[in-house]
């Protein structure tokens, strides 16, 4: 199976992708965030893979201080001009890294990774680890990935696309037992949507785990 070639460098890739279309998200949170961290009590949180803000927005909106990682200098625009619109700019911060090059500096209440998979180059095992060194004592760290591609995609998508396993996502976080309490490890199916309407499903793995 042959691909159009992508660009090299992820950030190229990114920012062409936010930058050369309108908005990529539905400006909604991930509805996995919103079952898992519903029932928290706020206080600061970190959104890795931030995109146009969707996630950051929803906690904010309900008393979280976030900061907000990408890429893309585009997204995290339009991710700050959301939260304006929502009147929650005061809560919200925006940091440009590329992941696995660079990371946040200090800890938080709420480590959130959803969905970082990318069609480049992306350290997933690094960005993982990092993101549970960036846990604070008594929080939580939410990863989410793709299990697959959705029923409605067509057979040959234009890139290759890595899904890895729960026991891969817990390998690469290399955890210490003694540190971590497990909350939720599942694989779930959901509703999914196409672009264009198509209505089907897709399944997602789900690891929410507690620092003691």
């Amino acid at each position: 199976m042959s691909h159009n070639p992508l660009p090299a460098r992820p950030a190229d890739f990114w920012e062409s992708r936010y930058r050369d279309s309108g908005p990529v998200w539905s400006g909604r949170p991930n509805e996995l965030l919103v079952r898992e961290v519903a029932g928290l009590t706020p206080g600061t949180a970190l959104d890795l893979g931030c995109g146009e803000g969707g996630d950051a927005v929803w906690l904010a909106a309900r008393g979280w201080r976030v900061t907000g990682v990408d890429i893309s200098a585009t997204a995290l625009e339009r991710a700050a001009a959301h939260a304006a619109e929502a009147g929650v700019g005061d809560r919200t911060a925006w940091e440009r890294h590329e992941l696995g090059r660079s990371f946040p500096e200090g800890t938080f209440d709420l480590v959130g990774a959803h969905y970082l998979q990318s069609p480049v180059a992306l350290d997933r095992r690094g960005v993982l680890r990092s993101a549970a060194a960036a846990v604070a004592p008594g929080g939580t760290l939410l990863v989410v990935m793709h299990a697959g591609w959705a029923s409605w995609q067509r057979e040959n998508p234009p890139f290759d696309a890595e899904f890895p396993t729960l026991g891969d996502i817990l390998a690469d976080l290399a955890l210490a037992d003694a540190e971590w309490t497990a909350g939720t490890r599942e694989t779930v199916r959901r509703a999914s949507t196409s672009p264009d309407g198509v209505e089907g499903h897709r399944e997602d793995h789900v690891l929410r785990l507690h620092r003691n």
